[in-house]
């Protein structure tokens, strides 16, 4: 009984990481280096996961090297520059159109490694947040690229995918939610780097409002978000968590409109609404029934965070 009273508290606060996410775009456009993405990853990812990591202060032992290597790369260190990818080669908003599909991801995923069913109302509630997302941020503007569709669809194959092993292999006895989102801060920091360096080649320079930003996304934007995020992995199911992704381009959307000036047409406040209400039906458990308790976790748990792309720059979960 307790578990289900502490439940809609635990939502709430799994649901402030995809909320949070919905400032990317904002803050990337109003205070950082432009056409960096790859650097704003790094700068993201790797401070957030070195801090959570000394506070913590555990590292991994045994297979869960391996493990964290893998979760690191599927849910940051692939996830974000492939959806910067896709961001840059596909019109409007259509590679958040293409990861509003995480839902559905998910729930393929859960039924072949979990072995939770997805049910006629969670697919069809998926359409509905696809949907909803669809008529937020999709602008009618230029083809499709092959390229960027694949990258979006990767893209989001690679945080439904983590998000499901991380639900899956839960985390070793002692450790926390905190080292276990160090560990995958870190691992993905570190994969992106030699990708920045590549292609985008040395830092940029920094003002004072660049250091600002970079320190809202290190911090609240990815060491808190994302310990929320893989807290709330190991305490709801895979699918329920995936459910509040659609927060994320919602947000976007209503940042846009009341900081940046951005207009909201009839069509995109039924979209958010209809977002919305999937994101809440997807919530709710089985009739009669109790939420799937967490594998491999001890009294608590470790996207999809969904990304919005609804403007001429790419922001990232």
């Amino acid at each position: 009984m307790a578990a289900n009273a502490n439940r809609p508290a635990l939502i709430a606060l799994t649901a402030l990481a995809p909320i949070s996410w919905g400032s990317t775009y904002a803050v990337t456009t109003e205070f950082l280096p432009a056409d960096r993405p790859l650097f704003t990853g790094v700068m993201r990812a790797l401070p957030a996961g070195l801090l959570l990591l000394a506070l913590a202060r555990v590292l991994p032992r045994g297979a869960w090297w391996v493990k964290a290597a893998l979760l690191g790369a599927l849910n940051i260190g692939a996830f974000f520059p492939l959806l910067f990818l896709s961001a840059y080669r596909l019109p409007g908003g259509m590679a958040a159109v293409v990861g509003s599909v995480g839902p559905l991801f998910v729930a393929g995923l859960a039924a072949l490694l979990l072995g939770d069913r997805p049910t006629l109302r969670t697919l069809l509630t998926g359409i509905a947040a696809a949907l909803g997302v669809s008529l937020v941020v999709l602008q009618a503007a230029g083809a499709l690229d092959a390229v960027g569709v694949l990258a979006a669809l990767a893209a989001t194959a690679s945080m439904s995918t983590g998000t499901v092993l991380t639900k899956r292999w839960g985390r070793p006895d002692g450790v926390g939610p905190l080292a276990l989102t160090a560990w995958q801060l870190t691992a993905g920091g570190l994969l992106i780097v030699p990708v920045a360096l590549l292609v985008e080649g040395a830092p940029p320079a920094l003002d004072v409002r660049a250091v600002g930003g970079y320190l809202y996304l290190a911090l609240a934007n990815t060491a808190v978000a994302y310990w929320l995020w893989f807290r709330g992995i190991g305490r709801l199911s895979a699918t329920q968590v995936t459910f509040l992704g659609p927060l994320s381009p919602l947000t976007a959307a209503v940042i846009g409109w009341a900081a940046l000036g951005q207009s909201l047409t009839p069509v995109q406040v039924a979209g958010m609404v209809l977002a919305f209400g999937a994101t809440v039906l997807g919530q709710v458990g089985p009739r009669g029934g109790r939420p799937a308790p967490a594998r491999g976790f001890a009294g608590g748990g470790c996207g999809a965070g969904g990304a919005a792309i609804t403007s001429r720059r790419p922001r990232v979960t």
